[in-house]
């Protein structure tokens, strides 16, 4: 979701490995032992949760969380808690990265200490306030001079266990000062519209004759008002702080007026730090990506030259995707946006086909294909991550999730064997397992991507046709990618895969890593496949599957895969889970006198039905207490908050009635959105307006129009295309591209003197140029300079929007409130070419 900046569209985005805990304080008794888990939080809003890792002081979470950033936010936070069956679980410490920190650590582990969790420094949100000294002359005919404050609105609260109900608390702060005042609670919302004035004397009573302000500046510096947000609270423990602003009267200059937005900061006793590894220590790795997308036809000239030129340049090494590859430090860098934006334009094949034939010429053994990590091979498996990843829950997703559930013991080292285990009974667990997955994996060739199989043809095509007299290479080539880089990978880590919500367990880790060995070598055809293990037990178990009919059930499979026709996508009879989880929902009043309340229920989303149940144990059986077919979605869209006052809030919209659904955050609203979008995308009957408020008391609140069949007022928002590209952006992707070549334009450079090095000199090759791969140097160099020369112009162009929007953005506005430290350094950036406004 992109937020819209004056013709320019701005996404977020981050991806995050959280790695382990260590020297977690102990817990005060005889145990020691903590049950702890790990959140991601936007601010103060919960984003994800990993699993609990019981009985342990460092914890091991070895868990991956990508999200796009549906919203501005000033703090990616990370919170260690203890979790606790009697009571709250209790936060044992934080870490807190400022967004304008976030490039310090980007792609590194890094060890962060963990810091105190203070209630005063827990603040999120932003605050409107208007100031104006003026001159008031009392009936008594003598002058005195009083502030004006008005607070006006906030954004962003923070909801505190699950409520907000904000009252702001205004007082007047220097010598002898202690005046306090507070504005009306305002009841369920996070966003609330105080619009209250509260006066301050500010000086005393003067003689009428004397009309000029009788404050010295000095006294008048030592003054400042100070805002408290508070959340009003019916527990005995009181109200919760949310926040405060404290604005010195010097900003009122000699106008005596100051309207500003402010952010809300912590108490100055909020940060208390604590020495080193006090609280014990978070391993992160934090990847937070920030793109700036014009207008389609800025993109135009740089994605004219990767999609027109990239399949059709002779030779491939010199079209500008493989340059790309050629100048980026790590392959997959450059793999995903490629392929995110050949896909999204229907070119993958014929690049994909180009590139990996020249790799496969260039190869000289037939058994070392694709082994390296070069670009043809990272492009082929993000392809299959893409377009295979509905494929892969089809196939693997009931038996991974039934080996999670069941925690069969399939331990087969003796060395490793608990005393309660038997190791026959072992061995036959995990023969069982393997033999259900080969067979599920093996049957599945009809459901196999069209576009997976087109690349596979093609790879099968070029080795036949290099290795002649290996009649086993044309197997090889696609076993290389099918078994060993996506059904292998998807077994030994689900989770990263979508196929699980979490790392697996570490004994259900050892399960899945026995099986995908095992997979993988079953699908590589090796001559000697018991040669394959290192260890003598593997290669004992293996013996369970040396039969002919293993090897014909692959080279049949991949005959299938890799076959010339093309596959049609059959619809599946089974329904397939796509996404589950709780909600609240509104009830829908299908009763004309029923209560319309909210209550919390298990959502379930197949490709055949929407459904929601009273509990996550009931939805494995038939008693959903309502279900929606996808093909009465007629829209899915945001609702407003004003409509419940409650934040993260969707409507699936139906032929008869409206579902109101709360999500649990602005991430997972996101999502739930994007997915019913897509699987609902076809429907011939798709509105195309909404109403993005609620029917209340017989209307509409956006529109005010009484009757509740009554059209839309809101076009609805883009529908997403129906195919394989699902939420490709082709502008966001080529805008990644063009920060690629930026990044690395040093290399384009290096490159280009390599060009002319080898075009004008025969010998042996340099050696700060051997790392290029240059089969054409007159070509290549051809290519360099039009790359060079989109890139440059792009650059201006994001050069001259960063001067604009400098010379147009006003400290203190709505956009970039006063305290937001990113802008400040944004403005210390810029301050060369440019002033400001306050």
């Amino acid at each position: 979701m992109a937020v819209e900046e004056e013709g320019l569209r701005v996404f977020q985005s981050v991806k995050i490995k959280i790695g382990e805990a260590k020297n977690i304080p102990p817990y005060p008794g005889p145990n020691k032992m903590r049950d702890c888990y790990c959140t991601v939080n936007l601010d103060q809003e919960e984003v994800f949760r990993t699993k609990t890792i019981e009985k342990s002081l460092c914890p091991f979470y070895g868990e991956d969380f990508y999200c796009e950033i549906p919203r501005s936010f000033r703090h990616l936070s990370f919170y260690i808690f203890d979790r606790d069956v009697f009571r709250r679980d209790s936060s044992i410490g934080k870490v807190a990265v400022k967004k304008e920190d976030l490039q310090k650590y980007h792609g590194k582990d890094h060890w962060f200490p963990l810091q105190p969790v203070c209630a005063d420094s827990e603040v999120q949100g932003k605050v409107h306030l208007e100031l104006r000294l003026s001159e008031v002359i009392t009936d008594s005919g003598v002058i005195c001079h009083k502030l004006a404050t008005r607070v006006l609105e906030c954004q962003d609260l923070p909801i505190v266990n699950g409520q907000c109900d904000p009252y702001a608390a205004v007082s007047l702060l220097g010598p002898s000062r202690s005046e306090a005042k507070k504005t009306k609670v305002k009841r369920k919302t996070n966003n609330p519209q105080f619009d209250e004035v509260f006066f301050f004397e500010v000086t005393k009573p003067l003689s009428y004759t004397k009309r000029q302000f009788d404050v010295e500046e000095d006294d008048v510096d030592k003054l400042a008002l100070k805002v408290d947000l508070w959340t009003a609270s019916n527990l005995k423990f009181g109200d919760e702080f949310l926040g405060e602003v404290r604005v010195p009267l010097k900003v009122l200059g000699q106008s005596g007026v100051h309207d500003a937005w402010y952010f809300l900061q912590p108490r100055d006793n909020g940060n208390k730090s604590v020495k080193a590894d006090e609280l014990g220590s978070l391993r992160l790795n934090i990847i937070y990506t920030e793109d700036h997308v014009f207008p389609t036809e800025h993109y135009n000239p740089l994605r004219d030259l990767l999609l027109l030129q990239s399949a059709h340049v002779e030779p491939v090494s010199a079209s500008a995707a493989h340059i790309l590859g050629e100048v980026c430090r790590e392959k997959q860098e450059a793999a995903v946006p490629l392929v995110r934006l050949f896909l999204h334009y229907g070119k993958i094949v014929p690049f994909l086909s180009a590139i990996a034939h020249a790799e496969i010429n260039r190869t000289q053994d037939p058994n070392t294909i694709f082994r390296g990590n070069s670009l043809t091979s990272k492009c082929i498996d993000e392809t299959m991550k893409l377009a295979g990843m509905h494929y892969l829950r089809v196939t693997l997703k009931p038996i991974i999730d039934e080996i999670c559930t069941d925690h069969k013991p399939c331990e087969i080292d003796p060395v490793k064997l608990k005393e309660s285990e038997n190791l026959d009974t072992n061995r036959e667990n995990l023969r069982q397992y393997v033999d259900r997955i080969f067979n599920v994996i093996t049957s599945s060739g009809v459901s196999c991507p069209t576009v997976m199989c087109d690349i596979f043809f093609s790879l099968r095509e070029s080795a036949a046709s290099r290795f002649q007299v290996d009649p086993d290479v044309r197997y090889t080539a696609v076993s290389s990618f099918i078994f060993l880089r996506f059904f292998a990978p998807a077994i030994l880590s689900p989770n990263l895969f979508h196929l699980r919500p979490h790392h697996p367990d570490p004994c259900t880790s050892r399960t899945l890593t026995l099986i995908s060995k095992t997979i993988q070598t079953l699908g590589s055809l090796a001559k000697s496949k018991s040669a394959n293990f290192k260890e003598s037990y593997m290669a004992a178990f293996y013996d369970y599957f040396n039969e002919q009919k293993y090897a014909d059930a692959v080279k049949n499979f991949l005959d299938l895969i890799s076959s010339s026709a093309r596959w049609d996508q059959k619809s599946i009879e089974t329904p397939i889970m796509l996404k589950e989880g709780f909600m609240i929902k509104r009830a829908q009043g299908r009763n004309r006198f029923g209560l319309k309340n909210f209550k919390k229920r298990w959502f379930r989303l197949t490709n055949h039905k929407f459904t929601y149940h009273k509990t996550k144990g009931n939805a494995k059986g038939e008693g959903a207490l309502c279900s929606i077919p996808i093909e009465n979605i007629l829209a899915v869209e945001r609702l407003e908050e004003e409509s419940f006052k409650m934040k993260n809030m969707f409507q699936v919209i139906q032929p008869e009635r409206v579902l109101y659904i709360q999500a649990n955050n602005c991430v997972e609203a996101r999502d739930w959105i994007d997915i019913l979008t897509k699987v609902s995308q076809c429907n011939r009957k798709r509105l195309s307006t909404y109403h993005p408020s609620a029917y209340l008391n017989g209307h509409w609140l956006c529109c005010k129009l009484s009757a509740d069949t009554a059209p839309g007022c809101t076009p609805c928002t883009g529908g997403l295309p129906a195919n394989i590209q699902l939420d490709v952006d082709g502008d966001r992707e080529t805008e990644r591209i063009y920060s690629l070549y930026s990044t690395y334009m040093s290399k384009l450079v290096k490159m280009q003197e390599a060009c002319g090095s080898k075009s004008v000199y025969d010998g042996p090759e340099q050696e700060e140029y051997s790392t290029f791969v240059i089969d054409d140097p007159q070509e290549t160099y051809k290519t360099l300079r039009l790359v060079i020369s989109a890139v440059q112009t792009l650059e201006q162009q994001h050069m001259q929007y960063k001067r604009d929007k400098f010379r147009k953005t006003k400290y203190g506005s709505q956009e970039h409130p006063i305290g937001d430290q990113s802008f400040q350094c944004y403005i210390r950036q810029q301050s060369e070419s440019s002033t400001y406004s306050i």
